[in-house]
């Protein structure tokens, strides 16, 4: 596995992180332990999780294993706040207090004293972003989390909270950003990847695979077994597929046999190889998909493709 610094920080993590948001929910304990497992053994060393993921159950399913396999400190810990259920709902929050209490109970239910990473899930309209921003100093001050990022934040919205934290007595910096980004959305590149690159901060990709598109499973239609044809989940894939995305799909499937490698290789060989990307968090079902994707560490692209999937995945799609 390699690693990279996140933005110019002096954080490291590997460049493909493991994402648990289905653990707990379609991920159960036995094939979680085995993903933690293959993860750590390939070097990965970024996992990423939240409050929210598997329903509420991901972190106290994760903090569980971290007890039983005293693997703690050899993992950079990411956790978010922020995003809450209620009344059958999930609703932003960024207030002190729910942060606060999101934070703690992160805490208790992952078995640690600290977060290496904790990051604002998304941007919270109703919330003064003075007071989210300033919950991030308290936090780091108290020694319960060691660097802050954000989450689905928009260009203007990563800077105006870098610079307003940066510009505080305490000069704490921003170091990341965790956004959706792949060969099927490059549309942060627009604001977000400059804003990023501005400020010195690294960009966490999630969903690199496209929803799973990028692994060039639906090429001949929707499997039953797929995420596409599940009635909670159809929605989320269908945007991706569409003619215009079909033909990205396409090339990266040629360039694939070209190469005697997959497509879902191509795709994060792509990814993890353009400017300001620090890590890709890549999520499974099972344990055989996540070696899949962590196999796409041992692919480096032509510059011929590269540019070849640059030009038939510009952002104008």
């Amino acid at each position: 596995m390699q690693y990279r610094r996140v933005g110019r920080s002096g954080l490291e993590v590997s460049r493909l992180a493991l994402g648990t948001m289905s653990w707990g929910a379609a991920v159960d304990a036995y094939e979680a332990e085995d993903q933690l497992k293959t993860f750590l053994d390939a070097g990965g060393t970024l996992v990423d999780t939240a409050p929210i993921y598997g329903d509420g159950n991901c972190e106290e399913l994760l903090g569980t294993l971290l007890t039983k396999t005293g693997v703690r400190d050899r993992i950079v810990l990411a956790g978010k706040a922020a995003l809450v259920h209620r009344n059958g709902e999930v609703e932003r929050d960024a207030s002190r207090k729910t942060l606060l209490e999101q934070l703690d109970l992160s805490l208790r239910q992952l078995g640690t004293d600290h977060l290496d990473l904790w990051q604002i899930h998304r941007w919270d309209e109703r919330t003064p972003i003075e007071e989210t921003l300033s919950t991030l100093e308290q936090v780091v001050r108290s020694g319960k989390v060691t660097y802050v990022g954000i989450s689905n934040f928009t260009g203007w919205q990563t800077s105006l909270a870098h610079t307003w934290l940066a510009s505080r007595p305490d000069g704490l910096p921003i170091v990341s950003t965790q956004m959706e980004y792949s060969l099927l959305h490059r549309e942060p590149e627009a604001e977000v990847f400059a804003a990023a690159e501005h400020h010195g901060m690294g960009v966490l990709a999630w969903s690199p695979l496209g929803r799973g598109v990028l692994t060039g499973k639906y090429r001949a239609g929707i499997p039953a077994d797929s995420r596409a044809a599940d009635p909670g989940w159809g929605d989320f894939v269908s945007r991706y597929l569409t003619p215009a995305k079909s033909a990205v799909v396409e090339a990266a499937a040629r360039a694939s046999e070209g190469l005697g490698v997959t497509v879902a290789h191509v795709s994060l060989s792509w990814l993890l190889a353009r400017p300001g990307v620090a890590s890709a968090i890549v999520g499974a079902r099972t344990t055989a998909q996540l070696q899949e994707s962590l196999a796409s560490e041992e692919l480096d692209l032509p510059p011929e493709i590269v540019q070849a999937l640059d030009d038939v995945s510009g952002v104008s799609r």
